[in-house]
């Protein structure tokens, strides 16, 4: 079995938890999420390489620039569905948002085409997807927004999902 390692860090935000195995980040939990945090033990291992690129990543997010989510290794933990789904998310430009029907309707042009008139039933997994991103800020899930254009549940709550994004406005 691979050893768990994290480190924790404050942030604008507030307290930052990573997670990974040694060569991929694994999770990125915000205070205040009520069930991302991994099961297994893990041990404290501040200066990973892999943890210093993430800082350097999250201080220039923080500082308004755009860092490229892919200059990351990214290995969440979840179902083929749900990684789909994370992939998807992380195409979201910086300050915009999309729907969760618009993501089912992207994942099932791309995956199932014809399963095109169960959209209902899609945007509602798309959002169970989405609020089990296991990799916050960098797998962008803030930037996921009801039909309607409303700010709609954030794992890290409403009040920091809004932040995130006026954080992204030019």
């Amino acid at each position: 079995m691979t050893r768990l390692l994290h480190t924790a860090f404050s942030s604008p935000v507030g307290n930052i938890t990573l997670f990974s195995d040694g060569e991929a980040l694994l999770r990125l939990t915000l205070e205040g999420q009520r069930f991302l945090l991994p099961t297994a033990p893990s041990e404290r291992h501040d200066d990973l390489p892999l943890f210093l690129r993430t800082y350097q990543w999250l201080r220039d997010y923080f500082n308004g620039e755009r860092p490229n989510p892919y200059a990351l290794p990214l290995r969440p933990p979840g179902t083929p569905f749900r990684l789909a789904i994370w992939e998807l998310l992380l195409k979201i430009p910086y300050g915009t948002t999309t729907t969760y029907g618009a993501i089912a309707r992207e994942y099932l042009h791309l995956h199932h085409p014809e399963s095109a008139g169960n959209l209902a039933h899609y945007a509602q997994a798309v959002g169970n997807a989405v609020g089990h991103n296991p990799i916050a800020i960098v797998i962008p899930c803030h930037r996921v927004v009801g039909a309607n254009g409303s700010l709609t549940g954030y794992n890290g709550g409403l009040a920091l999902k809004k932040k995130l994004l006026e954080g992204e406005l030019p």
